[in-house]
């Protein structure tokens, strides 16, 4: 039987009851490790976390705060060849696509240890400037940003197990806030692995950091008031985290991250070869084969004036005939596979409502795999999909099939296509690929309202942009309406998900003194 991993929790390591759930390999079908969270005194171990983990934090500055990031940024690089070979085994990545997640969850933490260390030796952060509200001014009212008495739960998804930890723990243990860890449980090794280094590392304080591996019963019922929860997955699994008494009831702060149908906008000015075209070509490309399709923020939707339809159509088909698909471990092979056959199945069954309404430009599936079984690994090919009446459909605006899959539609003017983009009822982010710099601005305030990010591509950022789908510390991650609702990163702001604002109201010299030893929150 494989070794099962176990889980850290009150400040131990243990064990979970029973046979667990075995993590395969999603190329070979071999299996890999176990994790089981049953048995687990769960409110035993958050409280620990609350009382022990949270106290030695917040005794601590924020400029200590961000020296321990660095130390935890330390021990994971020093132990990230072993990360590669988990993400190729556990999660069927590339070497180039495991990087996307080890090295940007590296990235992250250094960005917060250097942004916190800014901060100084308070422990509490100034809200704005202090306001009067006695005619003479002597009594004021100055906001503060306290840290959360509680925990910071991280619900996360099976796409990210290393970014997805690190670019939420970092915030989390720079505002003085425990984290407790739920990995997703068909990528957990990889989680479980950076959370076993660093906790044996010794470089946090017991009860900082904790990993909960496997099944998820009893979470939600072992949180209190001051809890705050940060979920990564589905709309539907959002829908029943919401309805929750943790939620509906104790008032435990939640943020969300969910289905995002993202897009790209083709500028009417953009012609075939132009550098516009290019870019989107290339993008979109890229964002159907990174991960296999398997991120958040991929372009799901592609929105090109109706002339450019064919030539868009063919030119990103041109580019996917290249991508060689199979085992990771293969030299020649530049797109692994998905997490699992279940993820496979998923994929198929929302390809297959797609294509009621679009038809094949590009069809991978048919396309051999490289040094793989067809009837075990978890290998698909791109497939893109085509629409010329995207008025008339509807699924196309609805469904996200999370993997290499992405919709090209017409349009006939830049408002139709707008509202078409709008129809995603909210994303994460949208590109917007024009010759003009000035159509990015003028598309950019128009969707700014549905979009968490918006990416504009021109000649002039060609060699030098970040990527449709790479989410930067210091922009906002996170969208409205379908996309959860949520906040995440974008540089201090970070921060206030993890700290309670309050109104202090006192005299001028009162306030003073507070203001002294506080840090101010830059605006």
């Amino acid at each position: 039987m494989t070794e099962l991993l176990h889980n850290h929790l009150g400040g131990r390591w243990q064990a979970g009851e029973g046979p667990g759930t075995t993590l395969r390999d999603p190329v070979l079908g071999t299996d890999l490790v176990r994790v089981s969270s049953d048995g687990l005194d769960l409110a035993a171990g958050f409280a620990f976390a609350r009382d022990t983990g949270g106290a030695a934090l917040r005794a601590l500055t924020y400029r200590q705060r961000a020296a321990l990031l660095g130390e935890v940024g330390k021990v994971l690089a020093a132990n990230k060849a072993a990360y590669y070979e988990i993400a190729t085994a556990n999660s069927g990545t590339t070497q180039k696509d495991s990087g996307v997640d080890i090295e940007g969850a590296l990235f992250t933490l250094g960005q917060y240890a250097r942004w916190g260390d800014t901060l100084g030796n308070a422990r509490f952060l100034l809200d704005g400037p202090a306001v009067p509200l006695s005619k003479d001014g002597v009594f004021r009212s100055q906001h503060l940003l306290a840290p959360t008495r509680g925990l910071a739960l991280f619900i996360n998804a099976f796409n990210f197990p290393a970014w997805g930890v690190w670019e939420k723990a970092g915030p989390a243990l720079l505002s003085g806030v425990p984290v407790v860890v739920k990995p997703a449980t068909v990528t957990a090794w990889l989680t479980q692995r950076m959370v076993h280094d660093v906790v044996e590392a010794g470089v946090l304080p017991a009860g900082a950091l904790s990993i909960v591996c496997g099944g998820s019963a009893g979470l939600l019922d072992a949180l209190q008031p001051f809890d705050v929860v940060s979920f990564t997955g589905s709309a539907d699994t959002a829908a029943l985290l919401r309805r929750h008494p943790a939620f509906a009831e104790r008032s435990v702060r939640l943020n969300v991250e969910a289905d995002s149908l993202n897009s790209a906008l083709l500028a009417p000015d953009a012609t075939p070869g132009s550098a516009a075209f290019e870019l989107l070509v290339g993008e979109v490309a890229r964002e159907m084969t990174v991960k296999s399709g398997q991120k958040c923020t991929a372009i799901r939707r592609v929105f090109v004036p109706e002339a450019l339809y064919g030539a868009v159509g063919e030119a990103v088909a041109a580019k996917l005939r290249t991508t060689t698909v199979g085992n990771p471990r293969h030299d020649g092979v530049r797109m692994g596979s998905l997490v699992g056959r279940a993820q496979w199945q998923s994929v198929q069954d929302g390809l297959a409502r797609l294509m009621g309404q679009s038809q094949a430009l590009f069809d991978g599936r048919d396309v051999p795999l490289v040094d793989a079984d067809p009837a075990v690994a978890a290998c698909i090919g791109p497939v893109l999909l085509g629409c010329t009446t995207p008025d008339e459909a509807d699924a196309v605006h609805r469904t996200e099939v999370f993997g290499p899959v992405a919709t090209l539609m017409s349009y006939r003017s830049v408002e139709q296509a707008q509202a078409l983009i709008r129809r995603g009822e909210g994303s994460l982010v949208v590109s917007v690929v024009a010759e003009d710099p000035a159509f990015v601005g003028e598309a950019a305030l128009s969707l700014a309202d549905s979009h968490g990010r918006v990416h504009g591509l021109t000649a002039e950022v060609a060699a030098r942009h970040t990527g449709h789908g790479n989410v930067m510390p210091q922009s906002l991650h996170g969208g409205p309406g379908r996309a959860g609702g949520g906040e995440e990163l974008g540089g201090l702001r970070a921060l206030g998900f993890y700290h309670r604002r309050s109104a202090v109201q006192a005299g001028e010299s009162a306030l003073a003194a507070l203001a002294a030893q506080a840090a101010a929150l830059p605006q």
